[in-house]
């Protein structure tokens, strides 16, 4: 419906249809890193895909992410949309590079649903749905990961690392530093996601002991 208004929203539904109906993971093993900015993904993402040789993705993946800012600016619904979109075409990408070696990912399915939850729910954490409700289960027809890894620092460090880093803050950036209950929300419901869930790791250490300790979890969990 909002295709007539959105024109990029027609490309995202055209590209939404090519992807096949039920996507299946190659023999190499799916690895998601979460986590909200300035956690250190990106370093960590690219460090994982060197050490295994592996196939580094995102969410939203390039095929899209220019309009990104786009659908930003949209109402809560559409701007959700684009982004679960994002994840069913993603799916397609994954299925064909896991056939060929590992793949790293740098968000995925939880981001979506940990926003969603965190935007749609006003108050405190304990507003949230309850732990084991259907919100927090992954989609069954959505190609599903081998490990899910949530990177979590200090709020103090996260805000520092920010400012360091000088960029320009998204609007959601910009309510996590604002709103603490927003940032708590979206936190706890990456830590109530199921099937898979999100094994918790503190990126505050160096870069090498993040290394360290997530390789050590990826060969705990993932057949190499």
């Amino acid at each position: 419906q909002c295709a007539a208004r959105i024109p990029e929203a027609e490309a995202v539904l055209d590209l939404l249809e090519k992807c096949p109906e039920h996507q299946e993971k190659g023999a190499f093993p799916v690895v998601v890193f979460e986590g909200l900015d300035a956690t250190g993904k990106t370093t960590v993402t690219q460090s994982v895909t060197d050490t295994l040789d592996g196939i580094l993705l995102r969410s939203p993946p390039p095929c899209i992410s220019q309009w990104r800012t786009v659908f930003d600016d949209e109402p809560a619904p559409i701007k959700r949309a684009f982004y679960a979109a994002g994840n069913y075409i993603l799916a397609s990408e994954i299925a064909k590079a896991s056939t060929r070696a590992p793949v790293i990912i740098d968000r995925y399915w939880h981001s979506t649903a940990a926003y969603t939850i965190a935007t749609e729910i006003n108050g405190k954490a304990q507003d949230l749905p309850p732990a084991h409700d259907e919100v927090y289960q992954w989609p069954e027809d959505l190609l599903k990961p081998d490990l899910v890894l949530l990177l979590t620092v200090d709020p103090e460090e996260r805000v520092q690392r920010l400012q360091r880093r000088g960029l320009q803050k998204t609007k959601e950036e910009a309510e996590l530093e604002a709103n603490s209950l927003f940032r708590q929300r979206v936190e706890d419901s990456y830590r109530r996601m199921v099937n898979p869930a999100c094994q918790e790791v503190d990126a505050s250490p160096s870069k090498e002991e993040v290394l360290k300790t997530v390789m050590q979890l990826i060969k705990q969990h993932c057949a190499l």
